[in-house]
């Protein structure tokens, strides 16, 4: 297993690039991912994407393009396992607040020593034909990432960002203005200061702060608070920011 988001944050500490598929459309995935994204994420928490779906995305993204990651619906180890049996290179756990779903969300995605994933022979190593040299690179080339998103991660801030596996803190803007009570005030200083806390403590604990910017003047403020692994919007945002532009042509 080649992780080349990995090989990309080894060898620059500048920002990372990519989108969310919230459509479950393997046409919309397929159009976007010839362009200059660095990596995919498939959203199985809010869109409506069942196994063989997923399977079908993360087979259309293959290893050589764009790294395929995958949103899980939640913290379990059934949801994990299914994203990286079917080749996504890394997870993304929504609402993890406490150290304790820190570390679940390493375990389900490793195998042991280091975790409690089980091993098939599935899509991610070729249904067994190159087993052997998975289970070796695995461990070390999964990306596991947790998203900071509500007012008792941020209290537990330290501790999840000091867990060991742990490769991405990733602030979920929305929920984390929900949370703060501010409803759909995204650039509310508020925000924008938690956000700073999230990148603090990622560079103090080694990890890479991750965010989603659903516009240009975002994705700027998210490079200048230091993320380095910026979302850009999603597929059913360009389909309807794109009809919007060409109607008002």
């Amino acid at each position: 297993m080649r992780n080349r988001l990995r090989e990309r944050w080894r060898a620059s500490k500048g920002p990372v690039f990519g989108t969310w598929i919230s459509s479950a459309s393997v046409v919309a995935l397929d159009a976007l991912r010839d362009l200059d994204f660095d990596w995919f994420v498939i959203d199985t928490e809010h869109a409506h994407v069942n196994p063989e779906t997923l399977a079908a995305l993360l087979a259309v993204l293959g290893n050589d393009g764009p790294t395929p990651l995958v949103r899980v619906g939640n913290l379990d180890p059934y949801l994990v396992k299914q994203a990286l049996d079917a080749g996504a290179h890394g997870i993304l756990v929504p609402l993890v607040s406490t150290e304790r779903q820190a570390r679940d969300a390493v375990a389900y995605a490793k195998y042991p020593p280091d975790g409690v994933r089980g091993a098939a022979a599935a899509a991610a190593s070729r249904y067994g034909a190159e087993l052997a040299a998975y289970l070796r690179s695995a461990n070390a080339e999964t990306v596991v990432g947790v998203q900071i998103e509500t007012k008792e991660a941020l209290t537990h801030l330290e501790a999840i960002a000091g867990v060991d596996g742990i490769d991405v803190l990733f602030v979920g803007p929305q929920d984390l203005t929900l949370s703060l009570g501010l409803i759909d005030d995204r650039a509310n200083p508020r925000v924008r200061e938690a956000m700073r806390e999230v990148v603090a403590a990622c560079e103090r604990h080694g990890k890479v702060a991750g965010t989603l910017a659903i516009d240009p003047a975002e994705k700027r403020a998210a490079v200048e608070l230091g993320f380095r692994f910026v979302g850009l919007a999603s597929d059913v945002r360009f389909l309807v920011q794109g009809a919007k532009e060409y109607l008002r042509s």
